[in-house]
């Protein structure tokens, strides 16, 4: 199988193949692997936060597949001679993986973040889209800043019950990356992902930007308009302290 390429973008390893050779990575690695492996998403506001939050920053770094998840990363790589082949979102994987999954008709799925009522839409979901693969289970996290130990074992108890090849974890960054850098020595699965909003756009809850929209690198544009609240520090703040860093970078080459 084809190695899968990666570039060294800023202080990161960066995967800069494609999408489908990240999916096909990841699927080998499931097959293949005894320790899990997971994947996170860099992005402009993910790096900047990172620079500022030491156990996010030492979580990225230690994926297994980070993936660039932004316009602003793919045209950063290019400025600093250390172009990435094309985006990759969180979506990318999620609906690659199954498919190549399903295709083969074996794989086991968990779920973990969200409310119940958006695991139950996604179990539903799950059992048209994907016929051939097990859904394992479902967990809704307490929505609080930190964990007990009570409850990080309750989680961890919960999927390793299940026996999931894949645990998907969405509670959005950097909560979530943290929560697997820390757990996952603790946790019997194959491949973990770091997937944030995509369990909101499976299930329609959050609609994602017109393909035209992700092709020309404004996806952030229609979704700031539906959650500006949300998203105004990753436009206004984030983006021009990304921006700086990179010319820092080219400088200091």
């Amino acid at each position: 199988m084809k190695l899968l390429s990666k570039a060294h973008f800023l202080d990161y390893s960066l995967v800069s193949g494609s999408g489908n050779e990240c999916c096909d990575d990841i699927a080998e690695a499931i097959a293949t692997t005894t320790e899990p492996r997971w994947f996170a998403c860099l992005n402009p506001h993910s790096h900047v936060i990172a620079q500022g939050d030491p156990a996010f920053s030492a979580a990225l770094h230690a994926t297994d597949w980070l993936v660039p998840d932004g316009a602003g990363v793919v045209l950063a790589s290019r400025f600093l001679g250390c172009p990435v082949h094309e985006r990759i979102t969180g979506s990318d994987i999620f609906y690659g993986l199954h498919e190549r999954l399903n295709r083969k008709g074996r794989g086991s799925i968990f779920f973990l973040g969200s409310t119940d009522e958006v695991l139950e839409d996604i179990r539903q979901r799950m059992a048209v889209d994907y016929p051939n693969l097990r859904l394992a289970g479902t967990f809704s996290p307490p929505y609080k800043a930190e964990f007990s130990s009570t409850e990080l074992d309750t989680m961890i108890d919960a999927i390793n019950t299940a026996k999931p090849d894949v645990l998907w974890v969405g509670m959005t960054a950097p909560r979530q990356e943290k929560w697997i850098h820390q757990n996952r020595h603790r946790l019997q699965v194959k491949f973990i992902g770091a997937i944030g909003a995509v369990f909101d756009f499976y299930t329609g809850r959050v609609k994602r930007s017109h393909p035209v929209f992700q092709k020309l690198g404004l996806e952030w544009l229609p979704r700031l308009l539906q959650e500006p609240r949300r998203l105004w520090r990753r436009m206004f703040v984030s983006a021009p302290l990304f921006v700086a860093e990179v010319v820092k970078w080219k400088i200091k080459d």
